[in-house]
């Protein structure tokens, strides 16, 4: 199966919040946590991405505002610890 580079793009950014999902579920990372808000930051942003090269708008809404809550959660991060 031929993978272009938005499927690449988007399976990264969606890989990348699972993942921070899995390991918030287990313990292992605080959704507080700078590495938690980073890893949603970056794969919505990828997951975004993937979406408007696809052309698939519905996915383009929810992962931009999904972007942008994690980016006020980590303006929040930096503010409370300054």
């Amino acid at each position: 199966m031929h993978m272009a580079t938005s499927d690449w793009i988007g399976f990264t950014g969606v890989a990348l919040m699972l993942i921070a999902y899995l390991l918030n579920l287990v313990g292992r990372l605080s959704k507080d946590g700078l590495t938690y808000l980073l890893l949603n930051i970056i794969g919505g942003a990828l997951s975004c991405m993937a979406s408007v090269l696809i052309r698939y708008l519905p996915f383009v809404v929810l992962e931009s505002v999904w972007t942008v809550v994690s980016l006020a959660a980590l303006i929040n991060y930096f503010r409370d610890r300054g």
